[in-house]
C-alpha cells in the first residue's frame, strides 16, 4: 500500500494526483519546486518500478517540465530523482531562472525555504492545476 514519506509530506502541499504519480509543490516561495511521487509501495529506484510505470513516470514528469517551462517562462527546467535523504523514490521538478537565489549551483541548501503565504499558495495551485487539467490525466486535491 502507498504511503508518502513523512519528510515529503512535511514539506510540501499536496496539488493532485497524475495516473501514476502524487503531485506535491515543495513549501519554498524561492523556487517553483514540484515533486512527483509514484504511488508505488516501498520503490526507491526508477528500474523498480514496472516497465509501463517507468514509461508513466517520463510522461508525467515530461508533461509537467513541459507546462511548467511554459506558464513559467523557465530559463532552465531541472529534473531530478536523487533520494539522498528521502529514499521513497521521487522526482524533482524545478524552474530555475538565471537570476534565482542559488543559480547556477543546484538549490538543496543554498538558501533557508522561505514558507508560502497561504494566498500566494492557494494562487499558485489554481494556476497550476488549471494548466494541468488541459489535456493530461490529473485529478487536483480536494479541499
Amino acid at each position: 500500500m502507498f504511503s508518502l514519506d513523512s519528510r515529503l509530506e512535511h514539506d510540501t502541499h499536496f496539488i493532485g494526483d497524475f495516473t501514476l504519480c502524487r503531485l506535491l509543490l515543495c513549501n519554498d516561495s524561492l523556487y517553483p519546486w514540484f515533486i512527483l511521487v509514484p504511488r508505488r509501495a516501498e520503490i526507491c529506484e526508477v528500474f523498480e518500478l514496472a516497465e509501463a510505470d517507468q514509461l508513466q513516470l517520463w510522461r508525467e514528469t515530461s508533461a509537467l517540465a513541459e507546462c511548467l517551462d511554459k506558464d513559467f517562462s523557465a530559463d532552465k527546467m531541472n529534473v531530478a530523482a536523487l533520494g539522498n535523504v528521502v529514499s521513497q523514490l521521487h522526482m524533482h521538478v524545478i524552474v530555475r531562472y538565471k537570476t534565482d537565489a542559488a543559480w547556477p549551483a543546484p538549490v538543496w541548501g543554498k538558501q533557508p525555504a522561505v514558507p508560502y503565504a497561504p494566498q500566494e499558495l492557494a494562487k499558485l495551485k489554481l494556476r497550476i492545476t488549471t494548466r494541468l487539467a488541459q489535456g493530461f490525466d490529473f485529478v487536483e486535491a480536494q479541499a
